[in-house]
This record gives C-alpha cells, sequence and structure tokens, in this order.
C-alpha cells in the first residue's frame, strides 16, 4: 500500500501543485491586456500544455525512481528544484509583474531543466526524453517572456 501510494504522490505530484497555482494566480492573470511578441498563443493553449507538462513530468519521475538503481538523491533535489522553481514563476510574473525578474528566473528554469535532463539521461534515458517537451515548452515561454518583458 505505502509502495501504491508512493507512486501515485510521484504522478500526479506536478499536476496536482500546477493546478494549484493555476487557482492562486487567476485572480491576478492580466494575458489579454498584455502586448505580446509575434507568435504568443492564446491564453487556452497555456493550461492545455501546462495540464499535458506537468503529467510528463510526473511519468518522468516516476520512471526514473521506478528504474534508477542506485544513489538518486542528487537528481531528485534538482527535479523538486525546478518544480519549486517552474511553480514560482507563475506567481513572479502574473501576480507581482515582476517581468525583469521573471526573464531572469524563467533562464534559471531553463538550465535547471537542461540540467535534470542531462542527470536523467545518465540512469533512465527514457525519463530524460519525456522531458524534452517540457524544455521545448518553456524556451518558447522563455522567449514570450523576454518579450512581454520589452514590449510593457
Amino acid at each position: 500500500m505505502k509502495s501504491i501510494l508512493k507512486n501515485i504522490y510521484y504522478l500526479f505530484l506536478p499536476i496536482i501543485l500546477g493546478s494549484l497555482i493555476g487557482i492562486i494566480i487567476a485572480p491576478s492573470i492580466n494575458y489579454q491586456s498584455l502586448t505580446k511578441p509575434p507568435l504568443a498563443p492564446g491564453k487556452l493553449a497555456f493550461p492545455i500544455m501546462w495540464s499535458i507538462i506537468y503529467l510528463l513530468m510526473g511519468i518522468t519521475y516516476y520512471l526514473f525512481k521506478k528504474k534508477a538503481r542506485f544513489n538518486t538523491e542528487w537528481e531528485t533535489k534538482i527535479y523538486y528544484i525546478q518544480l519549486i522553481v517552474n511553480l514560482l514563476w507563475s506567481i513572479i510574473f502574473f501576480t507581482f509583474k515582476w517581468y525583469f525578474i521573471a526573464v531572469i528566473w524563467i533562464i534559471l528554469l531553463d538550465g535547471l531543466v537542461l540540467y535534470m535532463i542531462y542527470l536523467f539521461s545518465k540512469k533512465v534515458k527514457v525519463a530524460a526524453y519525456l522531458n524534452y517537451l517540457y524544455l521545448a515548452w518553456i524556451l518558447f515561454a522563455t522567449y514570450l517572456t523576454i518579450g512581454i518583458y520589452l514590449l510593457n
């Protein structure tokens, strides 16, 4: 039973936390009123993409924990650090509207996710591969964040 609960935790923690942050920041979201750079998607794209990405993050971490055979402490720390940095970006950007800080923060997130992918690839390659969509999305989000900072 304990093992089943742990697996559920690994799988669904990112989507649960992402949903909670979404609820917290919902009253502050001003995306529609911002001047956006070219290629900026409509607001509907974000909950769809983040739901997919958070689910993939959970699957990734579940697979990593299940298949990595030894010493996963450092990878675990990086996974949770990047998850916290990810969740805090929304608060920095939407609640506080600190666009310049959000640029710095998302660049930090880019680096953490790249590093996490590298670490995961050394032990469980599929766990690294499943994070490529996440990396692509946050690199796109970095472009959007920089564009919104410069245009607003």
